[in-house]
């Protein structure tokens, strides 16, 4: 595998003045004007956390965390598609705006939610058995680096826990977005089989119907919510997650029409429920589970990996039940979010606020978690009172809408956000998944934000899940949050 330099972190991310170890002391020291710090109930007992303002943005700098991922020979590396880390930063282009990004997150909730309304209204229905591989969802955050044939070359890929279905960029291509790595070539893999119209993989996956093929290829075909597509050949080969694991005859998509706004990565995994996903190609070789851990800023790394080690990778993990779709989804991993503590306390609202009519996710790729409205508007009044008049205000980009401005601040005191769920788990969030800021700490927000109504799908985004080590234990249908997974 392809590796990368980094910086190592040789003290805490924003600790680098006398005057912000002061601050610190001094905030950690006197809670009178924002209520006691120290335990409280549920979780981890913390009600208040001090974090160094500088902490809050992101380094220039590529920079490997001292927390390494479990003993796994298939461990992979997590970069963030926008950081330092990411290959179209290393090739000098700037990063998005906080306009884009913001763009992009509506993007995939819109089409997150278009997907789920769209199976509520063929539930039941034969006639949606679909005729393209996949189902549109946008794209990701986060890529890793994998080998693909034989001899391995090295890709670089982003991982979707949204979406079954995987796919890379091949020779020939006439029609192909700009990618960072050559496209991978075909002929260059002993491993390489096309997938035939006459097989099972292709009735179950690619096109049903193959009579525009004149060479017997099963053909697929992915479209994203945001109009970004993949046109190709269903074929399987070997892929090597790391220099001592591999999925043989692993099934993807090659694709030769391509177009979006990809990052410049060379493709996409799915890490998805269903049949087609690479969790579950890799089950029967690794054992039915994969975790992951997303570091605290767009400039650390974190891992992902594979099997039954990776089931029981944390040894603190909350674990929750996972619970049936509303709509008969089989990509999505639902969740059963009943309430939400701010500052050790719970949010004064009833757990049937947070059940929606389409259930909640969790997603690798949406950003910001998104709660019915009622629940946002108790947390979003929680958190307000938390905070108290000590930090001003600032304007909110939509979605948000509770914003402030820390110039001039060395450190803040920010109220801890602890997720309840249905059979008792409490997974307390790293401050990286409660105050979010883009590119200044004048405009540091809330990060979540609400949904058009309370029936549209619930979402627990990436940004919530920040240094925890996020356990899909698929054979016990159970999901874990470790605290401390990754820095």
């Amino acid at each position: 595998m392809a590796s990368r330099q980094v910086r190592r972190r040789s003290r805490p991310r924003g600790c680098c003045s006398l005057a912000a170890l002061l601050a610190l002391a001094a905030l950690a020291s006197s809670p009178g004007r924002l209520g006691a710090a120290g335990a409280g109930e549920g979780g981890s007992g913390v009600k208040w956390h001090v974090v160094s303002v500088s902490s809050l943005l992101p380094s220039e700098v590529c920079t490997a965390t001292e927390a390494a991922a479990p003993i796994n020979p298939s461990a992979l590396s997590v970069v963030h598609r926008h950081g330092p880390c990411s290959p179209r930063r290393s090739r000098g282009d700037p990063p998005p705006s906080y306009a884009e990004i913001l763009g992009r997150d509506r993007e995939r909730v819109a089409s997150i939610h278009r997907k789920a309304g769209r199976a509520a209204a063929s539930k039941g229905s034969n006639a949606t058995l679909r005729a393209r591989w996949g189902k549109p969802l946008g794209t990701s955050n986060y890529f890793i680096s994998v080998g693909l044939g034989t001899p391995a070359r090295d890709l670089r890929v982003e991982f979707d826990t949204g979406s079954d279905q995987s796919w890379v960029q091949c020779k020939p291509c006439g029609d192909c977005y700009e990618q960072h790595d050559p496209l991978f070539d075909p002929e260059g893999s002993s491993t390489y089989a096309v997938v035939s119209c006459g097989a099972r993989e292709c009735r179950e996956f690619g096109s049903r119907n193959c009579s525009s093929s004149s060479d017997g290829q099963c053909r697929y075909e992915v479209s994203y919510g945001d109009q970004s597509r993949t046109v190709g050949d269903l074929a399987r080969d070997t892929l090597a997650l790391t220099p001592t694991a591999a999925v043989p005859g692993f099934m993807f998509g090659c694709g030769h029409r391509d177009a979006g706004v990809f990052g410049e990565v060379d493709g996409l995994v799915g890490l998805g429920r269903g049949k087609a996903s690479l969790a579950s190609q890799a089950a029967a070789r690794y054992g039915a589970g994969f975790s992951y851990c997303l570091p605290s800023s767009p400039s650390t790394v974190g891992y992902l990996t594979f099997g039954g080690a990776a089931a029981s990778a944390s040894a603190n993990a909350q674990f929750t039940a996972l619970v049936a779709g509303q709509h008969d989804d089989a990509s999505f991993y639902y969740l059963n979010l009943t309430g939400v503590k701010v500052a050790g306390r719970a949010v004064r609202v009833p757990p049937a606020a947070f059940a929606t009519a389409a259930g909640m996710i969790i997603d690798s790729g949406t950003a910001f978690s998104r709660l019915p409205p009622r629940a946002y508007a108790a947390l979003r009044s929680s958190f307000r009172r938390a905070m108290g008049r000590r930090y001003r205000r600032a304007p909110a980009p939509a979605p948000f809408d509770t914003c402030y401005d820390l110039a001039g601040h060395e450190a803040v005191r920010v109220p801890s956000v602890a997720l309840l769920f249905g059979d008792g788990a409490t997974v307390d969030l790293d401050p990286s998944g409660v105050l979010y800021a883009w590119d200044s700490v004048s405009q540091a927000c809330l990060a979540f934000a609400p949904n058009p109504d309370a029936a549209s799908l619930g979402v627990l985004g990436n940004v919530q899940q920040r240094t925890l080590a996020v356990v899909y234990d698929v054979g016990n249908q159970k999901i874990g949050f470790g605290a401390k997974g990754c820095a």
